[in-house]
């Protein structure tokens, strides 16, 4: 790597050189970060905090989408943080590449969670009868363990690929993080064919995923027809949500990887959306009108004041 990479860090450009908009934005974002990492260690403490809630695939699953989201959060905001204070914003070779490795393993992890959420919701509404002989605890095990497998196995094709390219020079990056787009154009070599790998690899694999998800919800929506008014309106509530979260998810990130490379500008709207205001608007989608979470949520913090209390 040394012989063919002579670059030895890059230069962000972030998402503005105005120092008195980057002052508004440090706020902002610092509001953003402590918001996200707060909500979603919320959510998994009032599951882990509550029997009833952990014994249910939905929430046990949720918790897991809450500990990606707030790993997420901190492989990005932080540094971004930091950034804000320096008129020269520079990342390591091997700080972007453990930024890049860090993003793609756990987005990848998501992608599987949120399919495995899915799975489990068809389940429970379209065969209700064996839904506690297939959403066993064996199994919700072995999707938590796809989903990590899945996720490192997709960030490391990543990364040796990225290993593989020449940087020379320049080495100024047009956005807030290391990521795969902004890089191929800093590469000091023909980039097409690893362009095209991205979208494959990335892109076309989200639009697959996404459909099929859609299609799911679909079906689910569609044997709703036989249940209850009060089955329907808690399924739909239910459903409405994982949808919101999906699309979420998926759609800029299809934005993103599912087109060659062009003006990283709107990349950078985009990411935000999905990098940043994802992991903050999933606690508040899943749990604004989940009235058991609310009322986990009510238990666990009065037990807390009752532990403090004694102290």
């Amino acid at each position: 790597m040394q012989n063919r990479s002579f670059v030895t860090e890059f230069i962000l450009l972030g998402l503005s050189q105005n120092p008195n908009l980057q002052k508004i934005l440090f706020v902002v974002f610092l509001f953003v970060y402590i918001a996200t990492v707060g909500s979603n260690t919320l959510i998994l403490v009032t599951v882990l905090g509550s029997p009833a809630l952990l014994e249910s695939p939905m929430y046990f699953f949720l918790a897991f989408l809450s500990f990606l989201d707030a790993c997420f959060s901190s492989v990005i905001i932080p540094k971004m943080l930091v950034d804000f204070f320096y008129e020269r914003k520079t990342i390591s070779f091997a700080g972007c590449m453990i930024q890049l490795f860090a993003e793609h393993f756990l987005s990848g992890a998501e992608v599987i969670v949120l399919t495995a959420m899915a799975y489990d919701r068809y389940v429970a509404i379209c065969k209700p009868l064996h839904y506690s002989s297939i959403m066993n605890r064996r199994l919700c095990g072995i999707l938590i363990g796809v989903a990590w497998t899945g996720g490192f196995l997709h960030s490391m094709i990543q990364i040796l690929f990225t290993f593989q390219l020449p940087f020379c020079g320049p080495n100024v990056i047009d956005h807030f993080s290391c990521d795969l787009q902004p890089l191929l154009d800093l590469a000091c070599t023909n980039t097409h064919v690893f362009g095209l790998f991205v979208v494959l690899s990335s892109g076309v694999f989200c639009i697959i995923i996404f459909f099929l998800l859609l299609v799911s919800y679909g079906v689910i929506l569609f044997s709703l027809r036989t249940h209850s008014s009060e089955g329907r309106g808690k399924a739909l509530s239910t459903c409405g949500s994982h949808i919101a979260v999906v699309i979420l998810f998926f759609v800029p990130c299809i934005c993103v990887y599912a087109r060659p490379p062009s003006a990283l500008s709107s990349d950078k709207m985009v990411r935000i959306i999905y990098g940043i205001l994802a992991p903050l608007l999933n606690p508040l989608i899943y749990t604004f009108r989940n009235k058991e979470v609310k009322n986990a949520m009510r238990k666990v913090w009065n037990r807390l004041v009752v532990i403090f209390d004694g102290k």
